[in-house]
């Protein structure tokens, strides 16, 4: 029971994030002059000294545009999470950012990123790119 429950919430949630986000590419989509979706397969592992912690594979589909010195993402599907030593789960991952360009070399931008799970995981990065 409280399994099926578990399985029932984990559903809602991912169809809402999964909506939310048909919405926003939506909305956003006549703001921008360029803007496509794309596939964003990506691999990341981690280790702390010699100990291996464990990998994820994210399968992204995502949409990209902006116009003049704006851009932004939305992006999002199914993640592999593969701790060590722990079996390999399926959970639903998604991203968005943007960036802005503050000077001809200089750009500013931003991302927050969340995974489903026993336990939402979120992270969230922003950070400065200079050119030369």
């Amino acid at each position: 029971m409280y399994l099926q429950k578990t399985l029932t919430l984990s559903t809602m949630i991912k169809s809402f994030v999964t909506g939310a986000a048909v919405i926003a590419v939506s909305a956003l989509a006549p703001l921008s002059a360029t803007a496509g979706p794309y596939l964003n397969p990506e691999f990341n592992g981690s280790s702390y000294g010699d100990d291996h912690l464990g990998a994820s594979l994210n399968l992204d589909v995502g949409y990209e545009g902006g116009e003049g010195v704006y851009s932004y993402f939305i992006q999002g599907g199914p993640v592999v999470l593969m701790p060590n030593g722990v079996e390999n789960e399926i959970e639903f991952a998604a991203k968005f950012g943007g960036s802005v360009q503050v000077a001809e070399t200089v750009g500013v931008y931003g991302e927050l990123s969340g995974v489903s799970g026993d336990e939402f995981a979120w992270g969230s990065k922003v950070g400065l790119k200079y050119g030369f």
